[in-house]
């Protein structure tokens, strides 16, 4: 038995990248799950089949998280499928780099609308079906740029640092509900969109690192696993940064690697 047999869970962002590694991984340890996807349809129905094939349970319910009644709306219909809710995993987000000086209105709302309010709303809905199992465990997957700076980042970076406290202090208060909430500081985490970059190789990435590599989804994945499982039964309010070293390394900086010519 896997350390997350009967457990069920809904992954918001599910459909490729981190949120996909994580969806993976939890049903992997015997969790049922959701994927959430907004666009990423295929992706989140061909990981939720590949699931099955394994033995396990999935399914994929798009939506659109910048609505709360769609929040809302999404967690009911994963509570419907698996019956009940034992674990949240909120991942869905967006990048805009944009300088500060001309950063448009529209793109922040967009950023706080997905990385911000999402997540509140998510858990919010999430947390009742939760008292009603006597518990259970909510991951807020943030990032590096919410504890370290970035150039033309401030909006994103704003949201991530907003996502750890909002981390700690729904911890405290939800503790004697007996729902632990934690949160995962992503650092550089290979995913396609990385090789749209100029100049970017795998290669490069490694540069970067402090340990000699990139991550990868399945390294968050494991991280997941780990915060939602009973091995982190007296873990609640913390911030486990998934990065290689980066973080400690006092920020990530492009310039330190030598850019492929």
């Amino acid at each position: 038995m896997g350390k997350l047999s009967g457990k069920r869970a809904l992954v918001t962002g599910a459909g490729m990248g981190i949120g996909q590694g994580i969806a993976r991984a939890l049903a992997a340890e015997g969790a049922a799950v959701v994927l959430h996807y907004a666009h990423s349809r295929e992706g989140a129905e061909v990981t939720a089949r590949e699931i099955e094939q394994a033995g396990g349970r999935a399914f994929a319910i798009g939506g659109d998280l910048r609505s709360v009644s769609e929040c809302r709306h999404i967690v009911d219909e994963a509570a419907a499928a698996l019956g009940g809710l034992d674990i949240l995993v909120n991942n869905a987000g967006v990048t805009r780099a944009r300088p500060f000086l001309d950063f448009p209105e529209d793109v922040y709302n967009e950023l706080f609308d997905l990385n911000m309010r999402s997540y509140f709303f998510c858990a919010q809905r999430a947390a009742h079906y939760m008292i009603q199992n006597g518990g259970g465990a909510i991951l807020n997957i943030s990032s590096i740029h919410g504890a370290a700076g970035f150039p033309l980042h401030a909006a994103y970076a704003a949201t991530k640092g907003a996502i750890i406290a909002f981390t700690r202090s729904l911890a405290i208060e939800l503790a004697p509900l007996k729902i632990r909430v934690n949160a995962i500081g992503p650092g550089l985490i290979e995913v396609p969109r990385y090789f749209q970059f100029p100049g970017y190789t795998t290669e490069f990435g490694n540069q970067l690192v402090p340990w000699g590599r990139v991550g990868r989804p399945e390294d968050v994945g494991k991280a997941a696993v780990f915060l939602v499982s009973e091995d982190a039964d007296f873990i609640t309010g913390q911030v486990l940064f998934v990065d290689g070293g980066t973080q400690a390394r006092m920020g990530l900086w492009w310039e330190q690697a030598q850019v492929p010519q």
